[in-house]
């Protein structure tokens, strides 16, 4: 019915919406040119901003603070980003809780009770009340340092906890006297990319570099090492295990001891791909290194080991996976015996109460058989229902193991499984404002550039129309072997409240169908990436799902460079680019942290010279064209991301700010004390979302409404 006063009102948010549009015109802070000529086999490449690369600089400083005051001046003038803001609080304020696991005498589980920046860790002994056992938000009053890993000795009296500091990468280890919760030791530093491996009760494994000189947060890291660290000893005794030779350059070792302590196993990389292993005896005093594995081409794992019999995962001779058993003593390839054979699935294996469980995944969901330590088939695991499922971890003696179930629209449930029966049980389920029977998820295929079909899964509010203005984002990452599986996100259902659609195409680069899918976007077939990405932005315009005025496309750290090549490759598919903590400059990614390591998926400029001219030609900070009209672009990063350095977003914006052609803003948001993206307080989460999510409908021209369920196009 019409409503004259509802109507009136209506103009005048129009015109105060006008106002504010015209008052948001940026006048962008300058950044100086300083030129630096690189020469790639007789090829000079033009640097006007590698001044930014410097992040000890005052003057770096002082132009992060220019764009952010920019930045956030425009962020402001939002209308509705303070109720988009409320409304992810609102949401947000659940009580989140993990499978338990028990350790010594003790159950333990993590918790959030709704908006606190950190899980806590709680434990539970029988008769007894839980009790708060570690609480990462007591580290920090502002809640930037959070706990990044844990594991108790075999006794479960002594625990190791690894922190982070603002995001960063490198690493604090902890020793605590888990019994009475008292520090037994002095803190271990400068520990990177680590897992904490005890040997029985007596130590520790864990893995870092040297620490580098100067800027610790952007010069190479590329010679990792394994150590020892044996309790009642300074960390400057900590034993050399294995890496450190010139020689033998490996930038990623790791290491993993058998349950009854009797065995490490160890991997060394050269790249995120491929790996080398060894095993040694740590019954016996100084026992050599046994090769596993000599190939870097393939990637091995221990799965899991009883007494002399090692479980290990890898691809060799097998692109989607399978587990063979081996002696401990004749570990070598050449006797390998298939345990779980591959199949035309890929093989995601876990080991828990005598049982070992091979999840699979079929177009990108999941399936799940069990199997016993005989190799026997024990038959498929019902789950609760289409999306992904994980889980089924556990200590041999384990009589009930656990394991999640969670979709697009689906909050993340837990399930308790009896393996000897083979029946679930629901264990927790969220309390949470949000109902998933109003959603629905679709997966349809689209076909790319070159033919090949490619997965999505389209997920949107029911009753929403495909009328070519639906607000829609479209999330992609493409590399590492990585695999999207379908999982619930706050921030996502917030955005599906107001109409908006999500979608989320699963692209080469991937791990989803193999090592072959991944290959398959990888060095001079990376094109193919942004390929797919393409085709799935003109599939949704195509079904007149969304159009290039309602897209958004979004990704982070190599889904940043999937977005930055997206759009400088086709600047007029979208109305917003969302590249966050990205790689955008494919000439010198590998001069910075661990970035070398990449080398398997991106190739570099010092490869070849056809190597240097295909990077170059999808490189985003080298193809940003002047006089061009680009999408309206925020750009994400933290000062303390020391994997893929703030550098990349700095000249990525400072090209964009330079040769944009349009009204559309370019500005860049650089977040305090956070890194990549691990261990991001709560609070900066949702102040992340709101910003993220008011600049794209701001840009798109959609207001959002005090109901919180709808929106509504301009005009």
């Amino acid at each position: 019915m019409y409503n004259k006063a509802n109507f009136f009102s209506f103009l005048f948010f129009l015109f105060v919406f006008s106002c504010q549009k015209d008052s948001n015109k940026i006048n962008y802070p300058s950044t100086k040119k300083v030129t630096k000529v690189d020469k790639y086999f007789g090829t000079e490449v033009i640097d006007n901003y590698r001044w930014l690369e410097n992040d000890n600089a005052v003057e770096t400083k002082n132009w992060v603070d220019k764009q952010n005051e920019t930045t956030f001046s425009y962020l402001e003038n939002i209308p509705f980003r303070n109720q988009i803001k409320n409304r992810l609080e609102q949401l947000w304020d659940y009580d989140k809780v993990s499978a338990p696991f028990k350790e010594g005498y003790y159950t333990y589980f993590y918790k959030n009770s709704g908006l606190q920046n950190q899980y806590v860790v709680y434990r539970k002994k029988n008769g007894y009340e839980e009790e708060v056992f570690l609480d990462p938000n007591t580290f920090a009053k502002d809640g930037t340092t959070s706990l990044a890993g844990l594991n108790f000795s075999k006794s479960g009296k002594l625990l190791a906890y690894s922190i982070s500091e603002g995001g960063s990468d490198w690493k604090k280890i902890i020793v605590m006297d888990a019994i009475d919760k008292k520090i037994i030791e002095d803190t271990l530093v400068d520990i990177k990319f680590s897992g904490i491996q005890w040997k029985l009760d007596d130590g520790f494994f864990y893995s870092s570099y040297d620490k580098p000189e100067g800027s610790e947060l952007s010069q190479m890291t590329d010679q990792h090492k394994l150590y020892y660290h044996k309790l009642g000893t300074p960390q400057s005794e900590d034993v050399l295990i294995f890496g450190g030779l010139p020689e033998q350059k490996h930038r990623y070792v790791g290491g993993s001891v058998t349950r009854d302590g009797k065995y490490l196993f160890i991997t060394a990389s050269k790249t995120t791909s491929g790996n080398i292993s060894f095993i040694k005896d740590l019954s016996i005093l100084k026992s050599p290194l046994l090769k596993v594995d000599e190939d870097y081409n393939t990637d091995s794992y221990l799965l899991d080991a009883i007494k002399d019999n090692l479980y290990i995962v890898t691809n060799s001779n097998a692109p989607n996976k399978r587990v063979v058993k081996v002696s401990a003593r004749s570990p070598q390839e050449k006797n390998w015996k298939d345990f779980i054979s591959e199949t035309e699935h890929v093989l995601l294996p876990s080991s828990g109460g005598g049982y070992f469980f091979a999840r699979y995944i079929v177009n990108v969901m999941t399936k799940v058989i069990q199997y016993d330590f005989k190799g026997n088939n024990m038959g498929e695991i019902k789950l609760p229902g289409i999306g992904t499922a994980g889980g089924w971890n556990g200590k041999m003696e384990d009589e009930t193991l656990y394991y999640s179930f969670t979709n697009y629209h689906t909050p993340g449930v837990i399930y308790s499984y009896n393996p000897k029966t083979k029946n679930s049980d629901q264990f927790w389920k969220p309390d949470i404002n949000f109902d998933p029977d109003n959603y629905i998820s679709e997966q349809i295929f689209f076909t790319s550039l070159d033919g090949t079909p490619i997965p999505m899964i389209i997920t949107r509010k029911k009753g929403v129309e495909y009328n070519g203005k639906n607000p829609t984002i479209l999330y992609g990452y493409g590399g590492f072997n990585i695999s999207l599986f379908p999982s619930f996100s706050v921030a996502n259902a917030v955005w599906m409240e107001q109409g908006g659609v999500y979608a989320v195409p699963n692209l080469r680069g991937g791990g989803e169908y193999g090592k072959e899918w991944h290959k398959a976007g990888t060095q001079q077939k990376k094109q193919n990436v942004f390929d797919d990405f393409i085709a799935a932005a003109e599939y949704l315009i195509e079904k007149n799902i969304t159009s290039p005025d309602y897209l958004a496309i979004r990704g982070g750290s190599n889904g940043g460079l999937l977005v930055g090549a997206t759009m400088t490759q086709r600047p007029e598919l979208m109305k917003v680019a969302l590249p966050a903590v990205g790689v955008l400059d494919m000439l010198r990614y590998h001069k910075f942290t661990a970035g070398a390591g990449w080398a398997y998926d991106y190739g570099t400029s010092e490869d070849s010279k056809e190597m240097f001219e295909y990077l170059k030609e999808y490189s985003p900070v080298h193809n940003v064209t002047n006089g061009t009209n680009y999408p309206a672009t925020l750009i994400t990063t933290a000062d303390h991301d020391d994997r893929v350095v703030p550098a990349h977003s700095f000249k990525f914006a400072a090209e964009l700010q330079e040769k944009q052609n349009g009204e559309n803003p370019v500005l860049i948001r650089v977040e305090t004390k956070a890194g990549h993206g691990s261990g991001t307080p709560v609070s900066k989460r949702i102040e992340q979302y709101s910003d993220i999510f008011g600049f794209t409908f701001y840009n798109m021209g959609f207001r959002v409404l005090p109901e919180n369920i709808k929106t509504k196009p301009k005009g």
